[in-house]
């Protein structure tokens, strides 16, 4: 079935359910656990009919944040000294997804998204922007719920 938020569901899928995404980037800051996941439902719940239920649901979501890196993203020489132009937040999420009514459907892949930012801003800046780190997680919840259902 489609509908017009771009979805590819089919209608014996009523529910989902998404484990606690945890943090186990060496870096990142402690509300990212939390905050991804919650992320994760809501966008499912804005975008789908879906049922949200806290085990075995008919799609079922849990992963890891694998890779929370900052670093130069563009180098430039400014009085000969090389320097960061932009720094470069890297987020990276390994995704189970499991569809227990069409198991070909179900995968495991690691989602990334980045954005950059300003030489002169440092990642603890970064972390306490609160628009800041979701605007990287944002594209990765986009790509989790393009893969799993709008099977893009």
């Amino acid at each position: 079935m489609y509908s017009f938020n771009g979805t590819n569901i089919d209608p014996t899928v009523r529910t989902i359910s998404i484990a606690t995404i945890q943090n186990n980037a060496p870096q990142g800051p402690a509300f990212l656990t939390q905050r991804f996941t919650e992320d994760l439902k809501d966008y499912f719940q804005r975008n789908t009919n879906l049922k949200l239920v806290p085990r075995d649901g008919d799609l079922q979501f849990d992963g890891n944040i694998v890779a929370y890196d900052f670093a130069p993203a563009s180098i430039q020489k400014i009085d000969g000294i090389d320097q960061a132009g932009s720094n470069r937040l890297t987020i990276q999420v390994k995704i189970r997804f499991t569809n227990t009514k069409d198991d070909k459907q179900s995968f495991e892949q690691t989602f990334q998204g980045f954005d950059d930012y300003a030489a002169s801003r440092n990642i603890a800046t970064i972390n306490s922007d609160p628009n800041a780190v979701r605007t990287t997680t944002n594209k990765i919840i986009t790509d989790i719920f393009n893969k799993s259902v709008a099977n893009w």
